[in-house]
């Protein structure tokens, strides 16, 4: 009797589920809908080698069907978890096997570029490069840069508050989103596309979706703050000898470039050999011998001016004896050859296991801090790997870390990097989010009270629970 009533369980299962799945492909039409080997073919991301699990993938061609999806799944506390580009490393778009995935990859339009109001609306599906190149082509910019821009979309970027190569100068993705449509998970349309700079009116309501990694809503279109295009972007690789020094070095290049300083990339020396060195595609313009090297890049708005400035700010570094050694790009293609260096973080998958961190704290905490990393690596493990580098500008380290023979390993090395943190006031996640990869350690970087606001607005927003569910934190204390 037991197996008996177990079968008509699982045969309710699966026809509730085929229901769902017949009215969701009422609303997304042909292909909308993709199911078994569709799915499972799908890797889970672009760093990871399994295939998608989750029940099947839905794929809305516009707000609305995204609402009457939703209305459907929250009708019938259905699980879904938002698709963008699949490049985060938090695990924050993993979906399990009882779940569905909602990908917003049909809705790649950019609406309208207003080159007078410098604003570009688009949908959440659109690839990141796709909307530089689109704000490039009216001679304005979209600051926002990040490794992954040829695969990110715009509406991850959003979920995540992605940061990338040029926060020091532009800020996070918070800070360059203007407006937002999103969809809560009872379906109802929260349209929110301001277009102004300035919007004081109340809540400013698209904060509850910027970096809520789709845990309240699913975002469907976006109004994007634009730059004016730079007239010239002048960048150099210096070699520092000292931790020191590359603080001290970070003060003088911002105030000698005068306010243009959009990038400073540090590369520790063992990260540096790693992308110089064969099978890496790179090689190194400087020795490998110094301790840290430092990607230094500034916009600004007159190409003869700008480089004087740049030649004038290094030589006044190097005379005061914080630059040991440097290579100046003089054309594009050198430039593109330098920042290649920095983007070529799948040389750390040379080594197995391979985790990757990405933390924030102050710039006056991190030697230490990286020290007392390794340290707890050398304690534990013995042998390891740590590659480090970062957006050092704007307080965000990443590091690549391999130590253990297997998986196993992972809780150890986690409890190394994140724990430290703790008595410093850093972050456990600088730019990719929480997910479920940092959800354990959510606790080391916010307190009691945060995190129970942080499930009222999940309760209010999403009673059901279905957005996103197990995500960032536990509903229940």
């Amino acid at each position: 009797m037991v197996v008996h009533s177990l079968d008509v369980s699982n045969t309710q299962v699966e026809t509730r589920m085929s229901e769902l799945l017949q009215a969701l492909g009422e609303v997304v039409g042909e292909r909308g809908v993709l199911t078994g080997t569709d799915v499972s073919n799908r890797a889970s991301g672009i760093w990871r080698s399994e295939g998608i699990a989750a029940k099947a993938i839905v794929r809305p061609r516009c707000t609305a069907e995204v609402s009457q999806a939703l209305a459907i799944c929250n009708e019938a506390s259905q699980p879904v978890v938002a698709h963008g580009g699949l490049t985060g490393l938090a695990e924050g778009a993993i979906a399990g096997p009882h779940e569905v995935v909602l990908s917003l990859e049909r809705m790649n339009a950019i609406e309208e570029v207003n080159p007078v109001e410098r604003t570009m609306t688009v949908q959440s599906g659109a690839v990141l490069e796709a909307v530089q190149n689109a704000a490039d082509d009216v001679g304005l910019m979209y600051p926002l840069d990040i490794g992954g821009r040829g695969s990110c979309t715009v509406g991850g970027n959003i979920a995540t508050n992605a940061g990338g190569n040029r926060v020091i100068r532009y800020g996070m993705t918070r800070d360059m989103v203007l407006g937002v449509e999103a969809v809560l998970a009872d379906g109802t349309v929260v349209s929110s596309m301001n277009q102004m700079i300035k919007n004081n009116a109340g809540y400013d309501l698209k904060q509850l979706f910027i970096g809520t990694e789709g845990s309240l809503g699913i975002v469907t279109r976006a109004v994007l703050r634009l730059r004016e295009k730079p007239r010239s972007q002048e960048t150099m690789l210096v070699a520092v000898e000292s931790f020191e020094k590359v603080t001290a070095l970070l003060k003088a290049m911002d105030a000698e470039l005068g306010g243009t300083l959009s990038a400073f990339e540090v590369l520790w020396n063992n990260f540096y050999r790693l992308v110089t060195t064969p099978p890496a595609a790179q090689r190194p313009p400087l020795p490998q011998t110094y301790p840290y090297y430092v990607l230094i890049e500034a916009m600004g708005g007159d190409q003869q001016t700008d480089h004087a400035r740049l030649e004038a700010a290094f030589a006044e570094s190097h005379a005061s004896g914080l630059i040991a050694d440097a290579v100046i790009a003089s054309s594009e293609a050198q430039r593109l050859e330098l920042w290649a260096m920095r983007d070529d973080v799948e040389q750390v998958n040379q080594y197995k296991p391979m985790y990757i961190f990405d933390v924030s704290l102050r710039i006056s905490k991190m030697e230490e801090y990286v020290a007392e990393v390794n340290r707890r690596l050398e304690a534990t493990f013995g042998n390891y790997v740590n590659f480090t580098f970062g957006h050092i500008g704007d307080g965000n380290i990443h590091f690549g870390t391999s130590a253990g023979a297997d998986e196993s390993s992972r809780d150890g090395v986690k409890s190394a990097v994140y724990e430290p943190l703790a008595a410093i006031g850093g972050s456990v996640s600088a730019e990719h989010g929480v997910g479920l990869d940092k959800k354990k350690y959510l606790r080391l970087s916010r307190n009691d009270e945060e995190i129970a606001l942080m499930r009222t607005l999940k309760k209010a927003l999403d009673p059901t629970g279905i957005l996103n569910p197990g995500k960032i934190f536990d509903l229940a204390a």
